[in-house]
C-alpha cells in the first residue's frame, strides 16, 4: 500500500470515527437533556412502572441509553477498524 493511500485511509478512518462519536453524543444529549429536562412536562403524561415518563428518563432511561450507546460504539468501531484495516 502506498504512502498516499495510507494517508487517505487514515483521514477517512478519523472522519468516520469522529462522525460516529458526534452522532452518538447527540443521541445521548437528546435523550438525557431533551427527554429528561426539555420535554419532561410533555412526557410526564405517560408513565413507566408508575413513574412519569419524563422523570423516568431523567433517572433511569438516560443511563440505559448511555450503556446501549457504549455497546453500539464498540461494535461500530470494530466494524470501522476492519473496514480501514487498522485492527490490532
Amino acid at each position: 500500500m502506498s504512502d498516499e493511500t495510507q494517508k487517505t485511509n487514515a483521514k477517512a478512518y478519523w472522519k468516520a470515527t469522529i462522525r460516529l462519536t458526534v452522532s452518538l453524543l447527540i443521541i445521548w444529549f437528546a435523550v438525557s437533556y431533551g427527554a429528561g429536562i426539555l420535554f419532561r412536562e410533555f412526557l410526564d403524561q405517560f408513565s413507566i412502572g408508575g413513574a412519569p415518563l419524563g422523570f423516568w428518563f431523567a433517572q433511569q432511561g438516560a443511563i440505559y441509553v448511555f450503556v446501549a450507546l457504549i455497546f453500539y460504539y464498540c461494535w461500530a468501531m470494530a466494524r470501522l477498524e476492519r473496514k480501514f484495516g487498522v485492527e490490532g
